[in-house]
């Protein structure tokens, strides 16, 4: 008998609807229930594709005794934390401060006034390798309530008044932030970074595409002949080389995969993202804009290849993700991690000719014992297994099997051709088929300026159909909305799908010029200061609610796998200040800015998306106003040029270029002898 999930739209819930345990979604008559039947509540936070969420679901949720337990002692609900980041962030900052760690599945137990008791992650159902067992965590902290409620609730209560305080960040509205935090920000990651391997850190090795896309900004800044800017140039080279050749890198299919397990970008956790295919488009057009080198705009061309033809819905949209578990064969019983992307050896000779798999092999580092290390592979699940990693330059392979470089080159395109074939026979990777407004955001965006710089125009049509998909199934004309699977969620988008969906519009805008889309970028920030503006934090906030009253009002800070929507609101102000005429855009920007100026001072490692708004504040956004058709050698050089400051229009007019800073339009660009001397 399924249980109250049943009726959701979320694919994570929907994998629990069958579950023994009574789920309830998230809801103002969960808590009114566990009220009643005085009890507390149960609250589980994961993801489709997360793979410690699927373990701890066979282990416990599925087992009928646990569940009888779970039934007995709570109201137990489940969230999505992709459809509800509110919910996930106000009780991850619980888990974290209690715990010292955070991650998913998020297990929680809370009051019916939704204040949390006790909480942690993935827990076995029995006890295990220093671990509490789930079951005898829910028997013990059941009798607590019962025996002690008093203590619990003064201790939820106390916990809730921390939690609080430390969210409460109110508006120290100080003097925009010094110059210095750029050179500062340059020292952080020069101090962090990985010279061997690229990156900053060490394992797991996470892309978050915000650092090396601030650091491509401020070598413009500075100037890639510059000390500084070369160091940035050298950095972000060394990273996305590395990136595109290891096995973070689907190197048949496109499109990146999550992160990377171990220092070397070799082997990954193998669910893919949509945010980071958008985000890391955008950074290697960026990068080939910058330094010129093909490699890059392949990549980008790569990821967009994988989305168009894999995680598009037939309504134009994208869907959110791709599991790293699969069965490794369709009669097998259990999935295991990287099973669609991973090969073994004597597979790749059985598809390919001899000699063909012998360049293969040698050209992705292909093993007979498979090539994961055993630190990246604890669990012995890539045991024989290998992920294809870029282990020779075309070169050296010409030079080792007596070949020229492009019959090296023609031999492995034909052999990825082969196997990608055969990859595709497999069992699929569950799909998490929902549309995530800010996601689809930060998709649509990558590939209109994928269309403008690389001048395709299916890019751009991509971009517009999941933009009217957006338009048309998740704003009403008052509100936007966060998701969308076969029907609207009806949950209230949150500031991240506002900022994010603003960012698409305007670069739609820049790709081709309808004054539609920046029409439609003005509407939507009206609503989003209307819903998420808070004037005592000096920002846009995130709050999770319970029977009409917020749980923890959060400001959203922090640059990470996804950038800040405030950071991100603060550079679409400045670029709808310039673009409109609007001054009271850019003073609302300044007010983000000065908020935040002790953040930038104190953590610029942390905010790289602020510290790019404090660069386009201090030198000013760039409008460039194609007037007709320029010169198709002008046009070719305004797409090449890497100009991180610069949103674009268009015009009727004489074929002509016109520049503007500040409140100064410099006189028309009529050829590319006159842009070189101008730029």
């Amino acid at each position: 008998m399924p249980n109250a999930l049943i009726g959701e739209t979320s694919p994570y819930l929907l994998q629990h609807a069958c579950n023994p345990v009574e789920w309830q979604p998230w809801s103002e008559e969960a808590f009114a229930r566990a009220k009643a039947e005085d009890k507390l509540v149960f609250l589980s936070v994961g993801y489709s594709t997360c793979h410690w969420c699927h373990v701890m679901e066979h282990e416990s949720f599925e087992n009928e005794a646990i569940a009888v337990l779970m039934n007995r002692h709570f109201i137990n609900v489940k969230v999505d934390r992709e459809e509800r980041p509110d919910v996930d962030a106000t009780y991850m900052a619980f888990v974290q401060a209690t715990t010292g760690q955070g991650g998913w599945p998020m297990s929680v137990w809370l009051t019916p006034e939704g204040k949390p008791v006790v909480g942690g992650t993935y827990f076995p159902p029995e006890d295990r390798h220093g671990r509490a067992g789930f079951s005898r965590l829910c028997e013990e902290i059941g009798k607590l309530w019962k025996d002690d409620r008093a203590k619990m609730e003064s201790s939820a209560e106390k916990v809730m008044i921390h939690l609080r305080a430390e969210a409460d960040v109110g508006a120290v509205m100080q003097g925009l932030p010094d110059t210095r935090v750029f050179g500062d920000f340059i020292d952080r990651c020069e101090a962090m970074f990985d010279p061997q391997e690229g990156g900053w850190g060490g394992a797991p090795k996470f892309p978050r595409p915000v650092v090396p896309r601030l650091l491509l900004q401020l070598s413009e800044r500075f100037g890639p002949e510059s000390e500084e800017g070369a160091a940035c140039l050298q950095m972000v080279e060394r990273t996305l080389d590395a990136m595109q050749a290891g096995g973070m890198n689907d190197q048949l299919g496109g499109g990146f995969h999550r992160y990377s397990v171990d220092r070397y970008w070799h082997v990954p956790h193998y669910e893919k993202m949509l945010y980071d295919q958008g985000q890391l488009a955008s950074l290697y057009l960026d990068a080939w804009q910058a330094t010129g080198k093909d490699s890059y705009r392949e990549t980008a061309e790569d990821i967009f290849r994988y989305v168009l033809d894999e995680m598009t819905d037939e309504g134009g949209a994208f869907h959110a993700a791709e599991d790293a578990d699969s069965l490794p064969e369709a009669d097998a019983a259990k999935k295991r991690e990287g099973a669609f992307w991973t090969w073994e050896a004597d597979r790749i000779f059985d598809l390919l000719d001899a000699k063909s798999a012998l360049i293969f092999c040698a050209a992705y580092g292909v093993q007979a014992e498979g090539n994961a290390r055993s630190e990246s592979d604890p669990h012995e699940e890539l045991v024989g297994q290998n992920t294809l990693y870029r282990a020779l330059a075309p070169e050296s392979l010409a030079t080792r099997f007596g070949m020229t470089v492009e019959e090296i080159r023609e031999s492995l395109g034909q052999s990825r051709r082969v196997l990608l074939a055969a990859r595709k026979q497999r069992p699929m990777p569950h799909r998490d088929d929902k549309i995530v407004t800010a996601w689809n955001a930060l998709m649509i965006g990558a590939l209109a300026r994928g269309a403008r710089v690389l001048d395709r125009s299916d890019l751009l049509d991509a971009a517009k159909k999941a933009a009217a998909f957006l338009w048309e199934n998740l704003w009403d004309g008052r509100r936007l909305f966060r998701s969308y699977r076969q029907r609207n969620s009806g949950i209230a988008a949150f500031a991240a799908d506002y900022a994010f969906l603003i960012a698409a519009f305007i670069d739609l805008h820049s790709a081709d010029g309808d004054a539609i889309h920046l029409d439609r970028a003005l509407e939507l920030q009206a609503a989003m200061d209307g819903e998420h503006w808070d004037g005592e934090r000096g920002g846009y906030v995130m709050k999770a609610e319970l029977a009409g009253q917020p749980l923890l009002v959060m400001r959203e800070d922090y640059d990470g796998a996804e950038p800040s929507p405030g950071h991100v609101a603060a550079e679409n102000l400045l670029k709808l200040s310039m673009l409109t005429g609007r001054t009271e855009f850019a003073g609302q920007a300044e007010i983000i800015l000065r908020a935040e100026a002790r953040v930038a001072a104190r953590q610029g490692f942390a905010v790289p998306v602020l510290l790019s708004a404090c660069d386009l504040h201090d030198r000013g956004v760039m409008k460039i106003e194609r007037q007709g058709d320029a010169a198709p050698e002008l046009e070719a050089a305004l797409r090449s040029t890497y100009l991180p400051r610069a949103v674009f229009s268009r015009s009727e007019g004489p074929g002509q270029v016109i520049v503007c800073e500040g409140r100064v339009c410099l006189p028309p660009v009529r050829s590319l002898e006159e842009w070189r001397v101008r730029s």
